[in-house]
């Protein structure tokens, strides 16, 4: 297994597997959440920019200068899926060590929310051979496969040598607190890239934000791939583990000046309440209530 990566050197390793999907030109109502790909211009007037997501008003604004079709990078389509015997669908009663699946439907909806089309695969293998047999069934729909396992992690080896089989696979361990290995490459004969992350859902979802939400927007072709982050006041000190980066679920005040730490930060609850992280760096492991800090804004949230 590799040493600790940090996290901009992941990410640059990933975004070198991923590349903006081909445009072509599609009808106004399809083209409507992807990415404009060209700028559009009414007459020498410049009305729409390359690399801006489609809404409602570029549309409008397209039909109004005649335009039935914009050149459009299309939603990518991503596969998540889960392995481990211990995974149980929710609806069912639990035995034994099983533990409800949780990964496939948070990330599913996570690939959703960035504009992407997300494909959850309604089985839960827990050997080699099957798993092989589930991915090489999908990779004729992917762009992009997701894959998580066991909340303990215990199910990565049998991910790993699956992945192993089908393709070129790295692994890491990144220097992320509460984080875990991780797998990345490139698999089938169409070289589709895929990505592991670790199987604690807090964990899971960290990892979604900080890279697979980046890939799934370079291939859009947007602009701008990351979340916009900022300088707010700390309401309340925090501590963070040394040598590692830590993401602590937060909520962000309305005026975007203060930024509150959530509790327990190890309870799931913790990523429903959140509409921010807050960012520590790897040398720091301490912050004080009225210290500045680096925010990353997930969402807003108004009633």
């Amino acid at each position: 297994m590799a040493e600790h990566t940090r996290v901009d050197e992941f990410l640059t390793s990933l975004l070198e597997i991923c590349k903006p999907l081909e445009s072509f030109d599609m009808p106004l109502l399809d083209a409507h959440g992807a990415t404009l790909s060209e700028d559009i211009y009414a007459g020498e007037r410049l009305v729409m920019r390359a690399g801006s997501r489609i809404r409602s008003t570029q549309i409008g604004l397209a039909a109004s200068i005649g335009r039935d079709h914009l050149p459009t990078r299309p939603h990518p389509r991503v596969v998540v899926l889960s392995a481990g015997p211990d995974l149980v669908e929710p609806g069912k009663a639990l035995t034994g060590k099983e533990e409800y699946e949780i990964n496939s439907w948070l990330l599913t909806t996570a690939v959703r929310e960035v504009g992407a089309v997300a494909y959850r695969v309604h089985s839960i293998p827990d050997d080699e051979d099957e798993l092989q047999s589930v991915i090489e069934d999908q990779l004729v729909r992917s762009d992009l496969i997701i894959i998580s396992g066991e909340r303990q992690d215990d199910s990565f080896d049998l991910i790993t040598r699956t992945l192993l089989r089908l393709g070129e696979i790295t692994t890491v361990d990144l220097a992320i607190e509460i984080s875990g290995r991780h797998n990345f490459g490139q698999i089938g004969p169409d070289k589709v890239p895929v990505i592991t992350l670790p199987g604690d859902p807090i964990a899971a979802y960290i990892s979604f934000e900080l890279f697979v939400r980046p890939m799934i927007r370079t291939m859009l072709g947007a602009a701008n791939i990351h979340r916009p982050s900022i300088k707010a006041k700390l309401e309340k000190a925090i501590e963070s583990a040394p040598g590692v980066r830590s993401y602590i679920r937060a909520t962000l005040a309305e005026d975007a000046q203060s930024v509150m730490p959530l509790v327990d930060q190890e309870e799931l609850v913790t990523l429903s309440d959140a509409n921010a992280f807050i960012s520590v760096g790897e040398k720091q492991t301490h912050a004080s209530a009225g210290d500045e800090v680096t925010v990353v804004i997930l969402e807003r949230r108004y009633i």
